[in-house]
């Protein structure tokens, strides 16, 4: 793959053959909490032009960034559902779904991000990849057992910008390294007041005890602009577990995509996703 830092134009307007966007809901009632309350919550699922029940999709759940919800990609920015049309028309890459949910409950403890992107874990294994798996044509082919959803891992990823690439660590990479295979963190780790030594040593153990229950990774895919405010502590913590992580291979299972003058906003995002989408469910290491 061949990095750019611009989006062609032409990506961004709209195609003929259009995927759908649909509403989905769901319930969820686990937080880790003694005692949690059901709650009915929305998220945005992408299907690709001519899905077809009848056959098996690769599934990426993308998250949003802070203060905002799960309208961000596809709804706030209708641009990036025409992207998505244009790169799997033109077999940039494979056709996916895509789910957008929120980590938000619409409480004030929400709003503290160490406990959004811990506890969300809990919410995406037990009630939204089996509610979405459930009713949408994935591998799992509706086996939303725990077994069923660690067996097709390979065919699931997880990405998110700003607050959401925090949580594409704390909540898929660290806690639910058993169900997905491919992770896109766009735009920091640990956010500016967190503990980058504690973050190194998590994504150390992470994949060392994958390795050791015979988990492979196939992609971390990391993103972010120079000019990010979140660049300089995603970078020096990659930089840092990479040389104690033998299971990251640069150029095989992992890159640190940077873009030239990339600041904290949309336009890097859709380039991260861009790109991201051309490595997961496709390029496999050796």
């Amino acid at each position: 793959m061949e990095y750019i830092y611009e989006m062609p134009e032409d990506m961004m307007r709209e195609t003929d053959r259009r995927g759908e966007v649909r509403r989905f809901m769901y319930d969820t009632q686990t937080y880790g909490e003694k005692e949690s309350r059901p709650l009915r919550k929305g998220a945005w699922v992408y299907l690709p032009w001519g899905y077809d029940e009848g056959k098996q999709y690769d599934i990426l759940y993308l998250l949003h960034g802070g203060g905002v919800n799960e309208d961000w990609w596809l709804k706030t920015f209708p641009d990036t559902v025409f992207m998505l049309d244009n790169m799997m028309e033109r077999q940039i890459c494979p056709p996916c779904i895509i789910v957008t949910p929120t980590y938000y409950r619409g409480e004030d403890e929400d709003r503290n991000a160490e406990y959004i992107t811990e506890h969300f874990c809990h919410e995406l294994r037990r009630d939204l990849i089996p509610a979405v798996e459930s009713a949408f044509a994935t591998h799992a082919r509706g086996d939303v057992s725990e077994e069923g959803l660690v067996r097709t891992r390979s065919h699931r990823a997880f990405a998110g910008l700003s607050l959401g690439s925090m949580t594409t660590y704390r909540a898929a990479l660290y806690n639910n390294f058993d169900l997905f295979s491919w992770y896109g963190p766009f735009s920091g780790c640990c956010g500016p007041k967190g503990d980058r030594d504690a973050e190194v040593e998590r994504i150390v153990s992470a994949l060392a005890e994958g390795e050791r229950r015979g988990l492979k990774l196939d992609y971390l895919f990391c993103c972010n602009g120079d000019q990010d405010i979140a660049y300089a502590e995603h970078r020096e913590i990659m930089d840092r577990a990479l040389p104690r992580c033998p299971q990251l291979i640069p150029g095989k299972n992992y890159d640190f995509y940077t873009i030239p003058g990339g600041v904290h906003d949309m336009k890097a995002w859709q380039l991260d996703l861009y790109h991201a989408l051309q490595v997961f469910f496709r390029k496999r290491p050796e």
